[in-house]
């Protein structure tokens, strides 16, 4: 019984120790995601004041709308190159030409 009971305290213990490696590794990995998925995106300071929509036009709430969903693909498009340059992968065409496009 002794033995058997000391053969499950090593086993408990050495599981114990994985784990802890394993979520240190985890986490030094994701700290080192987050900070290389920042990628800072300069854009204009908001000029628009909370509330405003309520007298605004269609068509300027149509504009604005347009121009803040293109501001997020454009966004996206960084953040996923940026992700594939860091990882070593190949770069969509589509991508490369988006980009260039912008300039």
């Amino acid at each position: 019984m002794v033995f058997l009971g000391w053969k499950l305290w090593r086993g408990v213990s050495a599981t114990a120790r994985t784990f802890s490696e394993v979520s240190a590794e985890r986490r030094t990995y994701w700290e080192t995601s987050l900070e290389n998925a920042k990628v800072e995106h300069v854009t204009e300071p908001r000029t628009t004041v909370p509330g405003s929509a309520v007298f605004a036009t269609p068509e300027k709430m149509k504009d604005d709308y347009l121009a803040a969903k293109e501001e997020r693909r454009f966004a996206r498009l960084q953040r996923r190159v940026a992700r594939r340059k860091e990882r070593g992968q190949l770069q969509s065409l589509r991508d490369i030409e988006a980009l260039q496009d912008v300039g």
